[in-house]
């Protein structure tokens, strides 16, 4: 009999602690509005804008049921990048310094608005920087950029994700 009752308190234990850890929490929102990030920085690519606009959109379509909105919306994301730089990190001995390395890095600043009742206080406004170091092997800069640019609007978008949607 003890044993059937010490099962039951467990089990009630076990059950009463539930954590849920899906990394996203939208409550209260139901569309987005994403604007368009112009490029403001001193090196411009011209689809980096497009590029990194379009990544945040396929996060928040991804990992959330929000609609996304031209007009009008329950948040606004909004920014600029302010900053793309490309510099070599890995000097290779020769007798013609060359990069063995290049590190690229971008820095978007971003405008988070909650427009729900009782969520103005999750609204932000701050920057995100991240850096991708790549060889080039002989290749072209050129050739590498996709793929680094790539890397980094995923870790930036995450960032940003994270900061508007994760409460923990």
């Amino acid at each position: 009999m003890k044993i059937k009752v010490f099962i039951i308190l467990v089990i009630a234990a076990l059950t009463a602690c539930s954590y849920k850890f899906n990394g996203a929490s939208t409550v209260g929102l139901k569309t987005v509005v994403v604007k368009v990030f112009e490029n403001n920085a001193p090196l411009v690519v011209p689809t980096l804008s497009n590029q990194f606009t379009e990544a945040l959109k396929t996060r928040i379509r991804n990992q959330t049921s929000l609609s996304i909105s031209s007009t009008e919306g329950d948040a606004v994301f909004e920014g600029r990048i302010t900053g793309y730089d490309i510099k070599p990190v890995a000097l290779q001995s020769s007798t013609t310094p060359t990069a063995g390395a290049n590190r690229l890095t971008i820095t978007v600043a971003v405008k988070y608005t909650n427009n729900t009742e009782g969520k103005e206080k999750e609204s932000f406004e701050e920057s995100f920087t991240k850096f991708f170091d790549f060889p080039l092997n002989g290749a072209p800069i050129q050739s590498a950029l996709p793929g680094a640019i790539e890397n980094i609007n995923r870790q930036l978008t995450e960032d940003i994700f994270n900061r508007a949607f994760a409460q923990w």
